[in-house]
């Protein structure tokens, strides 16, 4: 009869261990999956941002929109705004009132238009595509040319940064890009 207890406790010992392996297993694929749902999410945010920064970029090469006294690029629009003091101040995807904004939807990007417009960058899963871009400096412009460093001609530079959000993710994914342009010197 000592046998049959002996059997007993061992088997529920088993019983017992391949439950708590089971549990782990359990646990340790939802956390992969929720790892995994979160570097998807991460990856459509950061596309949406890079996808935000070449919205800046296609409007500053537009001809139609350079040329029409009615519009600004957004490079024109910052250079008009207050310069960023990078000490002190951040380009933040969230600071509505003091840099140029741009968004990029699923309309895409047309000649000639601001961008300005809401809308998603992308309906499944809803994400958002914005850019903030600020004024930097004023400089003079480095360069193996005679005729930029002795004519009347500065490199002005911008910060354009980037945002992607998926829609209820308390995140934004940002990318910043660096711009210099040729341009009449102020002084």
């Amino acid at each position: 009869m000592k046998q049959y207890g002996m059997v007993m406790v061992f088997a529920l010992l088993v019983l017992m261990s391949m439950t708590i392996l089971g549990v782990a297993s359990v646990s340790s694929s939802l956390m992969q999956n929720k790892m995994a749902v979160s570097m998807e999410n991460k990856s459509l945010a950061f596309d949406a941002a890079e996808a935000a920064i070449a919205g800046v970029v296609f409007e500053a090469e537009d001809k139609v929109l350079l040329t029409n006294p009615n519009l600004l690029d957004p490079l024109s629009e910052a250079r008009q705004g207050a310069q960023i003091d990078l000490v002190n101040q951040d380009l933040s995807c969230f600071d509505n009132v003091n840099w140029t904004q741009r968004r990029v939807t699923e309309g895409g990007l047309n000649q000639g238009a601001q961008h300005n417009g809401a809308g998603k960058f992308q309906s499944n899963p809803d994400i958002n595509s914005w850019s903030k871009t600020a004024f930097v400096r004023e400089k003079s412009c480095l360069g193996s040319s005679n005729v930029i460093g002795g004519s009347n001609v500065n490199c002005h530079v911008f910060m354009v940064r980037g945002c992607g959000q998926v829609s209820g993710s308390a995140f934004a994914v940002a990318n910043s890009l660096n711009v210099a342009v040729f341009a009449p010197a102020s002084n």
